[in-house]
């Protein structure tokens, strides 16, 4: 027979924000909070693995740059706690092809509201100042220097760490089979134990709609198998972080990139949307060799000193809602339940998106403005909802990179 268990909170789901949910959870109710993980802590089935993630504070959305900067300050927090920083910083470059898809103004235009310093660079001075690059002229920049890395299984580790140390409960092969409300919180079935709580919090990704099913909600999610490739480059020494930015692409196909970090030996880049639509259960850990001819056209073509033998491809998956915009929220009809998605886009959130979770549970709000990502936004409460990233999907079909 199961084993009745109270907590005040339990997180479903410890991939980043939800490690982010228990951390912060566990700073304010200690041995009140219960983590369930399906699978092991740290494993690679879903969109938290991996060394290295960009953060930056650059955004054509004000509401994403105004979340940055608490970013910036939520994971300051936890370094300190932990004893060391674990953003590293190293510049980042947002790059905009002359006739390309996307226009720097807005990007612009968004920091200058918020007051956050940048430069606008020709393709010129970006060679100058970084001569890795290989860019067509007319090409502009963007150079933000509070720009780095938010090092993914560090960061989610050091969540683990101090959870623990502040008596959270983290339980991993713990799967969720069902969910209830009760008149004084919500009821959590696993194959182990039935465990009762005052607040839940979700923070289950791909697996969202699976947990909230039998609440009733089901919201119109995509999910698509993404891949990041890491290159032998010949001399390694130039795209260390102190020598060589963050980088993004925007165009379509959207390509990024980071310094060399973790174990892996190699410049890391990776299209943007570049895979094939999946479910959960149908997904593979197979790299797409189309993704990769395309990524590998690029590099070619304006990395050229980055390119080398492919040290590893590592896949995972992206849930997006339609508009490809962040989920974090209550449920209306369930507000004893709080949840968050990040959209393919969300770690270098995990942590402020973890604070926002915990204060949800413990406070019923937060001062942070996320009113942009409710889970009743008029899109999300449409059948077949227009996905804003089609013509990224649709690209996909064009195995090689012409750009």
């Amino acid at each position: 027979m199961a084993v009745n268990q109270e907590f005040e909170y339990i997180v479903i789901g410890l991939g980043g924000l939800g490690a982010g949910a228990a951390y912060w959870l566990a700073r304010r109710a200690g041995k009140s909070v219960l983590g369930l993980e399906q699978f092991a802590l740290g494993h690679d089935k879903g969109a938290s693995e991996d060394h290295s993630r960009i953060i930056r504070l650059s955004y054509d959305k004000k509401i994403y740059a105004e979340l940055a900067a608490h970013s910036y300050a939520a994971w300051r927090e936890v370094g300190d706690e932990l004893g060391r920083p674990l953003l590293i910083k190293s510049g980042g470059l947002d790059l905009f092809p002359e006739g390309g898809l996307v226009s720097p103004a807005g990007h612009m235009a968004g920091m200058r509201g918020l007051g956050i310093p940048f430069e606008e660079l020709s393709a010129d001075a970006v060679m100058r100042r970084f001569p890795q690059f290989r860019l067509d002229e007319g090409t502009v920049a963007i150079y933000q220097e509070q720009s780095g890395i938010a090092p993914a299984h560090a960061c989610t580790q050091a969540h683990f760490t101090l959870a623990r140390s502040h008596g959270a409960t983290l339980l991993d092969n713990t799967p969720v089979t069902s969910i209830s409300a009760r008149p004084d919180g919500m009821e959590v079935v696993t194959p182990q134990a039935t465990y009762r709580c005052r607040k839940l919090v979700v923070a289950a990704d791909a697996w969202t709609n699976q947990v909230l099913a039998p609440l009733g909600v089901r919201l119109p999610l995509t999910w698509t198998q993404e891949q990041v490739t890491y290159y032998g480059a010949p001399d390694l020494r130039q795209f260390q972080p102190d020598r060589f930015p963050v980088w993004i692409w925007y165009d379509n196909p959207c390509f990024y990139g980071l310094p060399v970090h973790g174990e892996e030996r190699g410049v890391k880049v990776a299209q943007d949307l570049g895979g094939q639509e999946v479910t959960p259960e149908t997904r593979t850990f197979e790299p797409d060799q189309k993704t990769l001819a395309r990524v590998e056209g690029f590099i070619r073509r304006h990395l050229p000193t980055a390119f080398g033998p492919e040290v590893v491809t590592k896949t995972c998956m992206y849930t997006l809602p339609p508009d490809r915009d962040f989920v974090i929220d209550t449920l209306p009809e369930y507000p004893e339940v709080s949840l968050a998605l990040g959209a393919g886009h969300g770690y270098k959130f995990a942590s402020i998106i973890g604070k926002i979770l915990s204060e949800f549970a413990i406070d019923g709000e937060t001062l942070c403005n996320v009113a942009d990502f409710a889970v009743d936004r008029p899109l999300l409460t449409m059948a077949n909802p227009p996905r804003a990233f089609e013509e990224y999907l649709e690209k996909n079909r064009e195995p090689v990179y012409g750009g």
